[in-house]
């Protein structure tokens, strides 16, 4: 009997261990994990740096409640300030969802107006930011969410500009590189177009950077690639070296938004999380972030050159890579299951590759071997599944 509300279709492995990009079971299989936890492993799974900054907070203790300030608190907010270069206060929240929720909380306390968001974007799951989540199909069965949020087609420089001419606007939520809508970008146009009006028309914008940030794309945050300058900015995944911990960076102006008591957590920051993050953004440097890139263009052009029309596209920035797959995606997962390589899909039709950002090319070189074995089998011997995506569209 399964005692677990069913929200979620595991793979059928008992984990024993992990250890880099490798996850190992308890009957002695191992596996490459290419997606590091949904990106939360920036630096794969047991590294030793990070593990030992938690287990010496560990043995101090694990959670002192907000009644007291842990000292790696003011440390992790002044590196992640550090990093945006830009004056600012942090709230530590223990999700990305909740990191959402604490900018959504305080546009409507200072701005009314609409909130933008646009189609693919993912900001969470609690209502309020689900309420900006640009998926119909993750929305429709909880609605009524919070009123006055729009979605416009991502990249439509021209929709978002009429929208805004005509409509009060309180904030414009962007997610620069779409993580669970199918990878795709912005382009520099919209992005020029966003700083544009909002240079005209003063809404706040907020840069989801939950899954893109802290090094992932090759810059410490993926809306550095196109100039954007947002004033919340919001981070998780691998902030917290893989124990939950989320945070909500409000910059310049925004920084007082909040007064005592008006927002709040009991558990965050988690004290050895935050010990964790220390290492973490130490490790985040423009050397690695140097390799990133390289390691990133290097991945794309290995999956680029799998042919024989089994890919429809390859995308990305950085280590954060989409491979649009012209074969049935399920039939795919389970047959790399079966060849030791564990794929995360998103969207219909779209592996998402999130590796750690310190893999080697060896590495790289063995799961692009893998995958191609993978897809080619998944082809049902030549055939191509057309048939397939023409259904789901």
């Amino acid at each position: 009997m399964n005692n677990l509300v069913g929200v979620y279709k595991p793979f059928d492995l008992q984990i024993d261990h992990a250890k880099g990009i490798h996850i190992y079971t308890k009957d002695g299989r191992r596996f490459i994990d290419t997606f590091s936890g949904i990106g939360v492993l920036a630096f794969g799974h047991a590294d030793r740096e990070i593990q030992s900054a938690m287990i010496n907070k560990l043995q101090r203790y694990t959670h002192i409640s907000n009644f007291f300030e842990d000292e790696d608190a003011q440390t992790v907010a002044q590196k992640l300030l550090n990093i945006v270069k830009r004056s600012g206060k942090v709230f530590f929240s223990n999700s990305g969802t909740e990191a959402n929720e604490a900018a959504i909380k305080a546009v409507k306390k200072i701005r009314k107006g609409a909130i933008i968001s646009f189609e693919g974007n993912f900001h969470g799951r609690t209502l309020g930011s689900l309420s900006v989540t640009g998926f119909s199909n993750l929305r429709d069965q909880f609605l009524p969410l919070l009123p006055d949020v729009v979605f416009l087609p991502f990249n439509d420089h021209d929709a978002f500009r009429e929208f805004v001419q005509a409509n009060q606007t309180a904030a414009v939520y962007v997610e620069s590189l779409l993580g669970s809508g199918g990878l795709r970008s912005i382009t520099q146009k919209m992005a020029r177009t966003i700083m544009e009006m909002k240079e005209r028309y003063g809404f706040y914008l907020i840069a989801d950077e939950v899954q893109s940030g802290l090094g992932r794309t090759g810059r410490f945050f993926c809306y550095e690639h196109f100039s954007l300058r947002p004033d919340i900015v919001t981070v998780a995944k691998s902030l917290g070296g893989g124990l939950p911990l989320g945070a909500t960076i409000f910059l310049d102006d925004l920084s007082n938004v909040f007064a005592y008591s008006e927002h709040g957590s009991t558990f965050a920051p988690n004290p050895v999380a935050l010990a964790a993050a220390k290492v973490v953004l130490e490790k985040l440097n423009d050397q690695l972030l140097s390799e990133v890139r390289q390691k990133g263009e290097y991945l794309k052009n290995e999956l680029k050159s799998i042919n024989n029309g089994l890919i429809r596209d390859v995308r990305g920035l950085g280590l954060m890579i989409g491979v649009e797959v012209n074969v049935d995606p399920q039939r795919l997962k389970e047959i790399s299951l079966k060849n030791g390589l564990l794929l995360n899909i998103v969207t219909k039709n779209v592996v998402r590759f999130l590796p750690p950002l310190n893999i080697t090319y060896e590495e790289i070189e063995m799961i692009v071997e893998l995958f191609e074995k993978s897809i080619k089998e998944a082809d049902f011997e030549g055939s191509r599944t057309e048939a397939f995506f023409a259904s789901k569209t």
